[in-house]
């Protein structure tokens, strides 16, 4: 017996000892870096449609990350999220040759919209990638970025570099990881079929899941579905002034979601202006979304055919208040 427990506690020592060896490991290599991504090479054609569409989408996506208080795309502190991710700035994405992304091709400007890779292999872990946004969309995007809207003219104003918490280093080392381009082309949803378009315009175009499930750290970017509490709020964020905040259930849900609480106007109005059917205000980080009143329409029927989660997320944020 004694010689078992003596094996035991020999081979639970060298665990211990591979995990903090690990953990060492990961403290002092960061972020990982991967090799410079062969891309393809593509010129995309700027049409007035693509630049239209192209800046509806940088205001959800773009401008909300890395607009300062100039609204120039210079990178910000990413203050509203939690702060066990560390000290968080966004990057300069101007078309400054230098710090900015002037001197980065179409093709590498894709590559990294959907891997998280960018030109020189460093990754960008906890940036969103957008996996199941559509080619024209996406492209729509890039277009916008080589424009001449006033928040992506060249500044040489350096993001501030982040300092990632020891938590989210070991997650790049273990579970977020690149993901891979495209093999096949991804189209947009015929429109008529509302319930896929809106899918698709909660998933692949505003990335919708993302802040509203469960865990920032186990959501799946290829198959959103498969997120921790699809859609079922709970995401801890911060307000403008340090408190925590938790993200909405969105399911249908009578009791904790939406499924007594919004009509399908209102629905659109909370979306579109932030306003809710009480006529209070929503809360930043949420933030109003230029889309059509046929978009946020689509994304309600949607959230019908969603899983109902039974989420709480009132009594959850008077918790996190209480406690601190």
């Amino acid at each position: 017996m004694k010689k078992v427990l003596r094996i035991v506690l020999i081979i639970v020592g060298f665990v211990v000892v591979g995990l903090l060896g690990f953990v060492s490991f990961v403290a002092v290599r960061g972020i990982p870096t991967y090799d410079p991504p062969v891309v393809q090479e593509m010129t995309i054609e700027a049409t007035p449609a693509r630049l239209e569409r192209g800046a509806k989408i940088a205001q959800m996506h773009c401008i909300a990350c890395h607009a300062d208080a100039d609204n120039r795309l210079t990178g910000r502190h990413m203050n509203d999220l939690p702060s066990l991710f560390g000290t968080v700035y966004s990057m300069n994405i101007t078309q400054d040759k230098i710090v900015g992304i002037g001197n980065w091709t179409d093709g590498e400007l894709l590559h990294f919209l959907r891997t998280g890779v960018r030109k020189n292999g460093t990754f960008a872990g906890i940036m969103p990638k957008f996996a199941t946004m559509s080619d024209e969309d996406l492209q729509s995007v890039v277009v916008w970025l080589r424009s001449d809207a006033a928040p992506v003219q060249a500044s040489g104003k350096e993001a501030l570099p982040s300092e990632f918490s020891l938590f989210t280093k070991l997650l790049a080392n273990t579970v977020i990881k690149p993901l891979p381009y495209p093999e096949k082309p991804i189209v947009i949803p015929d429109s008529t079929d509302e319930v896929a378009f809106g899918r698709y315009v909660a998933d692949g175009l505003g990335t919708c899941y993302a802040c509203h499930s469960a865990d920032f750290t186990k959501q799946n970017p290829l198959n959103p579905e498969l997120s921790a509490g699809y859609y079922g709020g709970g995401n801890e964020m911060k307000t403008p002034d340090g408190k925590p905040i938790f993200t909405s259930n969105l399911t249908f849900d009578e009791e904790t979601g939406i499924g007594k609480k919004y009509t399908k106007a209102q629905f659109i109005q909370a979306v579109k202006a932030c306003v809710r059917p009480d006529g209070s205000l929503i809360r930043s980080p949420m933030f109003p979304h230029q889309m059509t009143d046929y978009e946020v329409g689509a994304i309600y029927e949607y959230l019908k055919t969603v899983p109902k989660i039974k989420n709480d997320v009132a009594d959850k944020e008077k918790e996190a208040l209480a406690s601190n």
